[in-house]
């Protein structure tokens, strides 16, 4: 069986919280997802949505500073996760943490790219093939990276995972916005963050809700912190970003409605030119048969003339 393509896709996505139990019912509520616990790993929470995991939930490690804020890390795909980390490190990138290996998903490292966004790298043990299309509902459909140099930055994953900039839009005093993807398919953006954001460079995940609207009015309700509220962008889409009740930023993003296809279904050119000759025979023999009832009808108008000439005739001779 040939392995699923992987490389510069996001695979797998994970929320580092200091309140577990928070984050499953916000989220559940939020984006519509199960969440369940590992069974390799019952402190592990993993997030299904209809077309299956997504994500998973963690506690914050004590090991870690306490500086340390909510985040969710992004993985990114590699069939090749040890040359992938030392290749980060050669392009001015950092390792936090060496490769290794986790039963049941795969071997993994975490990184710093070379402007101090954290993201990860994996090589999935379960990789599914990719839907085409609308992400379906609840799971990823942008990830988007506020920098300090977007160009820079671009040019570093680009060397890691073949991206390729697909776009770049004038965004006037924010700059330049930058879309990038891989075989077509458009994958996210970068932007340089404004200076008076106090956050370090990061990378922030949009999940496909049905309406974000709804959506940005149930997180603010429940707790988190409004960033951006609702608005279009390019292409017809609503999204919305906030910070959810302990902090992590987390965006959401629905679709315009998809137009319904119509029942009349289209009748072939050949169909259609075959009906229309049998409607042209069809005319021809009742035109024939027409003239057939009218032949008898004359001839017998014609014998009553004769006769009635021959009786005249006969009239005169007596």
């Amino acid at each position: 069986m040939e392995a699923v393509d992987v490389r510069g896709r996001f695979v797998w996505h994970q929320l580092m919280t200091r309140d577990v139990p928070g984050a499953k019912k916000f989220y559940s509520k939020l984006v519509g997802w199960k969440a369940l616990p590992w069974p390799l790993d019952p402190t592990y929470t993993v997030c299904h949505a209809e077309a299956g995991p997504v994500a998973g939930i963690m506690e914050i490690t004590p090991d870690l500073p306490a500086e340390v804020p909510p985040h969710w890390v992004q993985y990114i795909g590699t069939r090749d996760v040890d040359g992938t980390a030392e290749a980060a490190v050669r392009a001015g990138g950092s390792v936090v943490k060496a490769p290794s290996d986790m039963q049941g998903a795969g071997r993994y490292a975490l990184l710093k790219d070379p402007q101090g966004a954290l993201f990860a790298i994996i090589d999935p043990e379960n990789a599914r093939p990719e839907a085409q299309g609308v992400p379906p509902l609840g799971t990823f459909s942008w990830h988007e990276l506020a920098t300090s140099d977007n160009e820079a930055a671009f040019a570093f994953y680009s060397g890691l995972f073949g991206w390729d900039a697909m776009a770049r839009m004038d965004m006037g005093p924010t700059g330049i916005y930058l879309v990038f993807g891989t075989k077509g398919v458009q994958r996210g953006g970068m932007y340089i963050k404004p200076p008076d954001w106090p956050a370090p460079p990061n990378w922030m995940p949009y999940a496909h809700v049905p309406n974000a609207d709804e959506g940005f009015k149930l997180a603010t309700s429940a707790g988190a912190k409004a960033l951006v509220p609702p608005m279009d962008v390019p292409g017809g889409s609503r999204i919305a970003t906030f910070s959810d009740p302990v902090g992590a930023g987390f965006a959401i993003h629905s679709f315009p409605p998809v137009a319904k296809a119509s029942t009349t279904k289209p009748r072939p050119k050949a169909a259609v030119k075959a009906k229309a000759k049998k409607k042209a025979v069809k005319k021809v023999v009742k035109k024939k048969a027409a003239k057939k009832k009218s032949a008898p009808m004359k001839k017998s108008k014609m014998k009553v003339k004769s006769k009635a000439k021959k009786s005249k005739s006969t009239r005169r001779k007596k």
